[in-house]
């Protein structure tokens, strides 16, 4: 007989250690931010085992937050994210350093509270205000769509789009690092002082932005933006279903325009070929309205081959942009299971309505969620261009469209069963800064795996399963931004 096969332990997101307390006055809370989890969990076993009371979820009856490796403004700025979610008029815990927990562990007992133990701002002099500081990931701070720094960030971004475009992940991840910090924060950059003490800020990004202050302009980025090769790697990874690779490879191959393109067209894939095509059109901007005909056309099909069905908006769109390149929809039922075998249904409606001049179906490749990419997603789902109607004399990709005449524009629709709505509404919305953030401060600071389709403990091979996007922030112990504060 072999032997039966262990069930995965679904974690408890509140869970908390029991302690017979010997202290009644002194309830501690183990902050994360710079600890981890086996630390935590280690110096909670040991305040326990002297009688300590010690609570794993932070609430108002927590006394004295203890945290390690911690700065007070960093400190500071944590209990004003944890408070903020309090009922009004709960007194807030000191704030304190590692060194107060180990001399009361030695002690057998709380010892009492000095300076040297408070983690606290010093309030600064009316003349001197305190430099810039700011949390170090991307899905610790809210980011608006509209920001300050337009012209800083985007010079940014075109240094790390064209350190992709030569294959240097490295570069162009600080780029965008330095980037996103620009994006968050709460007044206009005019002088290289304020970038003192922010986050991902190397000497080549503050070099860009001292450029940019002085002159208005920045050598190295306008020599890029008009450079043959960035112009060439810009119009073809705009193709759908072009990467980077592709196009590098034909760029050393001499291609230059898309008439050059045209000519080698046999040595296209058929989705590069519908891209080519129809690349005026997709090249051009969809705008709001367009966005909300669409989703009616994809809802009347959706409820057609599925009645309960659901579908919502993602991408960037969902965080607020009034016009993009391409729109996101995803797909679920209630009741799990139901979703299985909708997306073909879907696009045979829609087919027959004849509103599809493209698809590519991606079969769902679903097995043990513990074992899925960090970064993929395996749903069922299709990469579309639509047909869609257009008013009279509406213009299109800079040309005025006849009576009757039609855009196409591309649409991914994806299919994810109920429990993994949260985890794909998630990842779908982006911005994919963002998500990679949240990606990576899931894995360095708790220790934990996310992608699209959940959330898990390696070690303890733990399945979290939630109901909601606020769910997953919590279980991060990372306050909520709603997607219009996700524009990394």
């Amino acid at each position: 007989m072999l032997p039966k096969r262990r069930r995965a332990r679904v974690a408890s997101p509140r869970a908390a250690p029991s302690s017979a307390a010997r202290f009644p006055g002194v309830t501690i809370y183990l902050a994360e931010p710079h600890m981890g989890r086996s630390r935590q969990a280690f110096l909670t076993r040991l305040a326990v085992s002297k009688g300590f009371r010690v609570l794993s979820t932070y609430s108002p009856e927590v006394t004295h937050v203890v945290m390690e490796g911690t700065s007070a403004e960093e400190a500071v700025c944590w209990q004003k994210r944890k408070t903020s979610a309090l009922p009004p008029g709960c007194t807030r815990p000191v704030l304190l350093d590692i060194s107060w927990f180990t001399e009361s562990m030695a002690a057998g007992q709380p010892v009492p509270v000095e300076c040297r133990h408070r983690l606290e701002v010093a309030v600064p002099k009316k003349k001197m205000p305190s430099p810039a500081w700011m949390l170090p990931y991307a899905c610790q701070r809210p980011t608006p769509l509209v920001h300050h720094n337009a012209s800083l960030s985007e010079a940014l971004e075109t240094l790390a789009e064209a350190a992709g475009f030569d294959g240097s992940e490295g570069r162009q991840i600080s780029f965008y690092r330095a980037a996103s910090v620009l994006k968050a924060l709460p007044s206009p950059v005019t002088a290289l002082s304020q970038l003192q003490g922010l986050p991902h800020f190397g000497e080549h990004s503050c070099r860009v932005v001292q450029e940019l202050l002085e002159h208005g302009v920045c050598d190295e980025v306008e020599r890029i933006r008009l450079s043959e090769r960035y112009q060439t790697m810009k119009l073809f990874t705009q193709i759908f279903g072009v990467g980077v690779r592709t196009a590098d490879q034909w760029y050393q191959k001499g291609l230059r325009t898309l008439d050059d393109l045209q000519e080698e067209s046999h040595r296209l894939t058929q989705q590069q070929k519908a891209g080519l095509q129809h690349h005026q059109d997709l090249s051009a901007l969809i705008l709001r309205s367009e966005v909300e005909a669409l989703q009616q056309v994809v809802e009347a099909a959706v409820t057609q081959a599925l009645p309960g069905a659901t579908v919502t908006l993602a991408g960037g769109f969902r965080r607020g942009k009034l016009q993009g390149h391409d729109v996101d929809f995803l797909i679920t039922h209630p009741q799990e299971g139901q979703e299985a075998g909708l997306l073909p249904r879907v696009m045979c409606y829609l087919k027959e309505q004849g509103l599809v001049l493209y698809h590519q179906h991606q079969h769902s490749q679903q097995g043990d969620l513990t074992k899925q990419s960090h970064t993929m997603d395996a749903f069922e789902r299709s990469f579309c261009i639509f047909r869609l109607p257009q008013p009279p004399g509406a213009a299109v990709g800079g040309t005025q469209k006849p009576c009757f005449a039609w855009k196409a524009v591309r649409v991914d629709l994806v299919v994810a069963p109920i429990s993994q709505f949260p985890f794909a509404l998630l990842g779908w919305t982006g911005s994919k800064h963002f998500e990679r953030e949240l990606r990576r401060f899931s894995r360095k600071e708790k220790g934990l795996c996310l992608n699209s389709h959940g959330l898990f403990d390696p070690e303890q091979k733990t399945v979290f399963h939630v109901a909601s996007e606020e769910d997953i922030f919590r279980l991060l112990d990372l306050e909520y931004l709603p997607p219009e504060q996700r524009n990394a």
